[in-house]
């Protein structure tokens, strides 16, 4: 069983990362510089959707450290 639920989380951990990756802001290192300029833009279609998974994944990534965290002592 706890073998089970470190694996899941290691598959989420890396489809997280994988997540967070695709939702790079554009600037690269042009936002060291000014080069974003802080304007707000809202998400739309798939950012709006990375996003969204993004943070349902990380919920349930907590969730299941704290299950298995409960179940292990």
């Amino acid at each position: 069983m706890i073998v089970a639920l470190q694996v899941i989380q290691i598959i989420l951990s890396l489809t997280i990362i994988a997540l967070v990756l695709l939702q790079g802001k554009g600037a690269g290192l042009g936002g060291i510089f000014g080069g974003d300029g802080g304007v707000y833009r809202t998400k739309r279609g798939i950012e709006k959707t990375l996003h969204q998974a993004t943070i349902g994944l990380t919920v349930l990534f907590f969730v299941l450290a704290l299950v298995t965290v409960a179940i292990t002592t």
